[in-house]
């Protein structure tokens, strides 16, 4: 039994008694998971999607499972009033097309899907309805974490994936299907709304606490850490050209203003004032609780910027790490409880 859950958002009307966002013009549908990594990507992209003129209509499907008084879903009535809100559970893996169909009640011309992790349940669901609703263009958010890596680097598309994972099913499924189709392969994700901080937070967790940064050998590892406004942008970016997002058909989402292991540890430091006592360790130990990869595992966006003419990020993680290291503070990041054991495991 699939249950579902609606919000009813009533639109402006403009002179004459049309709404603002007539859906008799481009209708465009976001697909939103719960929360997690991809958390803020939905809010963005809507936010993004408001100021093109391609879209005139705005809904999200989002999770029920998301926790509403918690951000980024505690500012969809704020920050995107003329968004429409639909909710459903997700994670159902019975659903199936006429029941999506059923609650969202209408076609819709461009869909972004930044919940499902596989082709079946709600993520088959999304492909079925694209084919049905002969849309103009199905846009996922995969995962880099789908790379096999060689040596190398930045990992380019053509890089060889696991052919296990869910994302790549859900790739597989929805070219099968004929659909005109763009999948965006992102990285590690920021932003001011994120319910996912672990990844900076690791860095600040040691520094205010006056204990050693241990991070793998050499140090010198790139990583591509971008604000998700910048994924948001990205993502919208397939409207600028989409016969050839869909020749493309993958891209690699990320900044192009990349950073060592060991920039992250001094930036960080400089914001919060506190030493920096970096120790690098033998990779052979293992992670431990380090939040990145060992080695290098990084992506570039330059055929977004060549094939859809994507201009880059605006924002920087050096800029960003000021409001971010607030925010920290404000979250309790001073006074949680931590445990270092694991790192005391590679610090020998």
């Amino acid at each position: 039994m699939v249950s579902f859950q609606k919000v009813i958002v009533v639109l402006p009307l403009l002179a004459g008694g049309a709404s603002a966002f007539s859906l008799s013009m481009s209708s465009a549908l976001i697909v939103q998971n719960k929360g997690g990594g991809h958390g803020e990507l939905g809010f963005q992209l809507a936010k993004n999607l408001q100021s093109n003129p391609k879209i005139t209509s705005i809904t999200i499907l989002q999770d029920s499972a998301c926790d509403d008084a918690k951000e980024p879903f505690a500012s969809y009535a704020s920050e995107i009033p003329n968004v429409n809100i639909v909710k459903a559970d997700l994670a159902d893996e019975s659903m199936t097309a006429a029941d999506m169909q059923s609650l969202l009640k209408q076609p819709y011309d461009y869909v972004w899907d930044n919940a499902s992790k596989g082709a079946a349940g709600a993520g088959k669901a999304v492909i079925d309805c694209a084919k049905e609703w002969n849309s103009k263009l199905l846009t996922y958010v995969s995962s880099a974490g789908i790379y096999q890596p060689n040596d190398v680097f930045p990992m380019p598309e053509t890089t060889p994936t696991k052919e296990s994972a869910g994302q790549v099913q859900y790739e597989n499924y929805a070219i099968e299907s004929g659909l005109p189709f763009v999948s965006f392969r992102p990285q590690y994700i920021y932003g001011e709304k994120s319910n996912k901080w672990d990844y900076i937070d690791w860095y600040f967790d040691r520094l205010v606490r006056g204990q050693p940064i241990p991070i793998p050998a050499p140090g010198t590892q790139k990583v591509s850490l971008t604000n998700s406004a910048d994924v948001a942008s990205l993502l919208a970016s397939v409207l600028n050209d989409e016969a050839a997002a869909v020749e493309q058909t993958f891209f690699n989402c990320g900044t192009s203003d990349l950073c060592e292991y060991d920039e992250v540890a001094k930036m960080c430091a400089e914001v919060a004032g506190t030493e920096l006592n970096i120790q690098h360790y033998d990779v052979a130990l293992g992670k431990a609780k380090f939040p990145f990869r060992l080695t290098d595992f990084y992506v570039s966006p330059d055929l977004a910027k060549s094939k859809l003419g994507w201009e880059g990020p605006k924002h920087s993680l050096k800029d960003d790490l000021k409001w971010y290291f607030e925010s920290y503070k404000t979250r309790g990041g001073m006074t949680k409880d931590i445990s270092f054991d694991k790192d005391k495991e590679v610090l020998v």
